[in-house]
């Protein structure tokens, strides 16, 4: 067989599919990050906790021995779903190299 068939695609033809290949698995990787899902569990909860320490009764606060352990516990939630966050915005996750989304679709095909 020779190395260089041809496909019946034009070059502009590939280079849309590269394209077009490149925007998906950037927009999956962003949409499948850990870190995103992470952090907003954890500041969701952390919202909800922090909330339930601050409504505590003196009751509530005495069983943990006088620790408001509610709203400590609800901030450390806040603060480490924020720092995952933080942490996806400032180090997004890079999508694979084009070559190995390439040789992925000619498998499936």
């Amino acid at each position: 067989m020779a190395e260089h068939e041809y496909s019946g695609y034009s070059e502009q033809d590939v280079q849309r599919e590269v394209t077009e290949l490149e925007q998906k698995s950037a927009t999956a990787a962003r949409i499948f990050d850990l870190r995103r899902i992470i952090g907003g569990l954890f500041v969701l909860y952390g919202i909800i906790v922090t909330i339930t320490g601050i409504t505590d009764s003196q009751a509530a606060i005495d069983k943990a021995q006088g620790v408001n352990i509610n709203l400590w516990t609800g901030i450390g939630m806040l603060l480490l779903g924020i720092f995952f966050l933080v942490w996806m915005k400032l180090r997004p996750v890079a999508p694979p190299p084009v070559e190995e989304l390439l040789e992925e679709q000619k498998r499936t095909e």
